[in-house]
């Protein structure tokens, strides 16, 4: 089932499917952002400016890292924000040899995330053992 819901930004007006949204990121400030699929503009929000909207993410947000964060979505931190990461929709992955950073994209954005076993260790070892299960592959 869908979850869909209307958001004002930059005077337009979007019904979006939040079932098909990759990743969405939070700032200390209460701002919440994503990306529209297939298209990469990201969106917004907060509670002061579309408090409706901005508390139907929250909600989407607390369901899908309550029941699914095992399986399909991380939550890590990472430059000063928190992310919410739909690992199945990541595509590409690269490890560094000596340091063992490990880096992706984030679905539907350009935005590049570098993990490092010692600072992001949970969502590290998640995303590891994800590219071995999905790939065969082993990157470290």
């Amino acid at each position: 089932m869908a979850s869909w819901v209307k958001i004002i930004d930059n005077r337009d007006i979007y019904a979006i499917d939040l079932d098909r949204i990759g990743a969405f990121s939070s700032a200390p400030n209460g701002k919440i952002a994503f990306w529209l699929p297939d298209s990469g503009a990201p969106i917004i929000i907060n509670p002061k400016g579309n408090p409706e909207s901005y508390y139907k993410v929250q909600e989407y947000l607390k369901k899908i890292t309550g029941y699914s964060l095992g399986t399909n979505w991380i939550k890590f931190s990472y430059d000063r924000e928190e992310y919410v990461v739909d690992i199945n929709r990541i595509s590409a992955f690269s490890c560094e040899p000596n340091s063992k950073k490990l880096t992706f994209w984030l679905p539907d954005s350009k935005s590049q995330i570098v993990l490092h076993p010692r600072s992001n260790k949970d969502a590290y070892e998640k995303v590891l053992e994800y590219i071995e299960k999905t790939t065969g592959y082993s990157l470290d």
